[in-house]
């Protein structure tokens, strides 16, 4: 009974010291940290943006949430050349908040959420604007990755940092065709 009681009560030091210690090696046990769940969240006007997300959330075995407009976006409401048009209306106001469809449950689960998004006017649709304004980013490392037909996300990585300056942006990467090879890489370094 005594040795049960000893064999107890070691392994709930070990349980201890592996909990205080935040699961580093303990008199030659090595334990290894809690793996982060990850989210892949994005925003896809035409499709571009989704199958990206989608590979990248195969990619990093994580969960795939769509950022929905409440309206979806028609063409003739992504015709950059009007200056009329919905989205040229939305990106010319700073302050524009597109209503989003808030379904996105567990987010306090997540420790690293990629945000993914067409690049509009050289920077991130003002519906990711929306989508970090309705969830609680904070403690969580944020990744960004975008589409485009000739711009880079440097200047929207910029523009969410100084508009978000308590969430950790962890950078950013143009993925207009998924190479599997060159986007493992980066998500390892966005680690």
């Amino acid at each position: 009974m005594r040795k049960i009681l000893f064999l107890a009560f070691v392994m709930l030091g070990v349980t201890m010291e592996l909990l205080a210690g935040g699961m580093k090696s303990v008199r030659g046990i090595q334990a290894t940290a809690p793996v982060q769940k990850v989210l892949v969240a994005y925003f896809s006007a035409t499709g571009s943006t989704k199958d990206v997300a989608t590979d990248l959330a195969k990619l990093t075995s994580a969960t795939l949430y769509e950022i929905k407009p409440t309206k979806k976006y028609t063409l003739a409401d992504l015709d950059w050349q009007d200056e009329k048009s919905r989205s040229s209306v939305e990106m010319k106001n700073k302050k524009s908040r597109p209503e989003i469809v808030k379904d996105l449950k567990g987010l306090e689960s997540y420790g690293v959420v990629y945000i993914g998004f067409p690049i509009w006017w050289y920077t991130a649709p003002t519906i990711i604007n929306t989508f970090l304004e309705s969830y609680n980013f904070k403690g969580k490392t944020v990744v960004l990755f975008a589409t485009s037909g000739g711009s880079t996300p440097d200047k929207a990585l910029k523009d969410l940092k100084a508009s978000y300056p308590d969430i950790n942006f962890k950078g950013a990467k143009l993925i207009n065709k998924f190479d599997e090879k060159v986007v493992k890489t980066w998500v390892n370094t966005c680690k």
